[in-house]
């Protein structure tokens, strides 16, 4: 995400997102961070921070997990089988196992509280509230969590593909930069946001 994000002195989530992958994906429920911005940065950046979840949701096979690095930031995803979809957004402190096992309990639990007719619906679900935020919360510190998780043997660390950029994702000839201007999701206030912020982290893991 661009040259906005600030530097932290402990490991952070950013974003923490349930997503359906039909034609186009679907935000199913969406809980963001943005405390550590700027106010008058904090519109655009999590606007950003959508953006790049359905880019990158858009470009994650269905049963493949991945890790896309940019600058400072980093965004999970995991495509189960049934099409649906997790996505966390974090500093690069923090550990890509912990976040994964996060994204699979946050899909397990949205499983079991929201009838799969609903997730092809084409907006946001009406339960899960206030599930995302809590989840964040408790996973805000991995330290805390890790301890238990190490218990658990389900997740194989060789499974999830690494990318050192939103570049590498990106299909032959696309440009981040192009996909910015011709979305229909983001304001033409964060698209101008994305031409004036230094192209370093923010969401120029936008760039």
């Amino acid at each position: 995400m661009p040259g906005c994000f600030v530097n932290l002195f402990q490991m952070k989530l950013f974003a923490l997102l349930v997503m359906y992958k039909d034609e186009s994906p679907t935000r199913l429920k969406a809980a963001f961070d943005v405390s550590s911005f700027s106010f008058f940065q904090r519109s655009s950046v999590q606007d950003f921070m959508g953006f790049t979840a359905k880019l990158m949701a858009e470009r994650t096979q269905i049963g493949d997990r991945q890790s896309i690095s940019e600058g400072e930031y980093m965004c999970h995803v995991f495509v189960r089988a049934d099409s649906l979809i997790g996505v966390c957004l974090s500093d690069q402190e923090y550990p890509k196992m912990v976040a994964h096992k996060l994204l699979t309990k946050v899909l397990d639990d949205f499983t079991l509280t929201v009838p799969r007719d609903q997730w092809t619906g084409g907006t946001e679900v009406a339960g899960f509230t206030g599930s995302l935020e809590i989840y964040m919360k408790k996973y805000m510190d991995p330290c805390q969590v890790d301890p238990m998780m190490k218990m658990e043997k389900d997740l194989d660390e060789t499974k999830i593909i690494l990318h050192r950029s939103i570049e590498a994702v990106l299909e032959r000839d696309e440009k981040l930069h192009d996909l910015v201007a011709k979305s229909d999701e983001l304001s033409e206030g964060s698209k101008m946001f994305y031409k004036t912020v230094p192209k370093q982290g923010c969401c120029s893991s936008l760039n």
